[in-house]
């Protein structure tokens, strides 16, 4: 069992095998976020997808310096962590599966920038189950190249347009994938970001797509 809890934004608590993993957990400054940083507390593993505010690097550096664990990212974000003081980081680069805290971590592709080494997504394997967080990203064809090597039981996809994919863009992004599960992340955080989730499950029923779309409120749960 799998317990994923949304803290707003793209911001996420993975709950599983024994292990507590946050992925980009910005919460200063987050207006969606439902707790404070004193009270989010800490992670065995935080993975950071780019170094833009929004997505939680400084936030990360922090937790992991007050209560310890292990920040995950592209190498130079963790080379910048490891310069403010986080005692246990792992770099990698997009390739393939890499172990941390007996947790199974994937970095991929994100269409996307970042001031600190290249965008990325992550898949995570926690209790035999594969969650796919996109990061901020369009959508791109290798997607299906994703959902083939990786096979996601869940995905959590950014669809409020602007800077990431809409829900035109998502809605082919899970068809790419082969997703049956989806929580929707990234939206309705600004006034740019004017995608909804009733937009996107309009548009799967349009063409067909058949997945299940999870809508979380900040400091809602699902498991799975």
């Amino acid at each position: 069992m799998v317990k994923v809890t949304y803290l707003g934004h793209s911001a996420f608590i993975l709950e599983g095998q024994g292990k507590r993993v946050m992925i980009d957990p910005w919460i200063e400054g987050n207006p969606q976020a439902p707790m404070s940083l004193d009270q989010v507390g800490g992670a065995d593993i935080y993975i950071v997808t780019h170094s833009h505010g929004d997505h939680g690097l400084e936030d990360a550096i922090k937790l992991a310096k007050r209560h310890g664990g292990t920040l995950v990212g592209i190498y130079e974000i963790t080379l910048e962590a490891a310069n403010k003081g986080v005692e246990k980081t792992v770099g990698a680069n997009i390739g393939s599966f890499f172990e941390v805290e007996g947790v199974k971590v994937a970095l991929t592709m994100a269409t996307h920038s970042s001031d600190l080494g290249a965008p990325t997504g992550v898949v995570v394997e926690l209790d035999g189950k594969r969650i796919y967080h996109a990061g901020d990203t369009g959508v791109f064809y290798d997607m299906k190249l994703i959902g083939e090597l990786y096979s996601p039981d869940l995905a959590l996809l950014p669809i409020g347009g602007h800077f990431v994919m809409g829900p035109k863009e998502a809605a082919k992004a899970i068809e790419l994938l082969g997703v049956k599960k989806v929580i929707p992340m990234h939206y309705g955080t600004f006034p740019v970001l004017i995608g909804k989730p009733d937009e996107l499950r309009e548009i799967l029923k349009e063409r067909g797509i058949d997945a299940e779309i999870i809508v979380l409120k900040p400091g809602e749960s699902y498991e799975f």
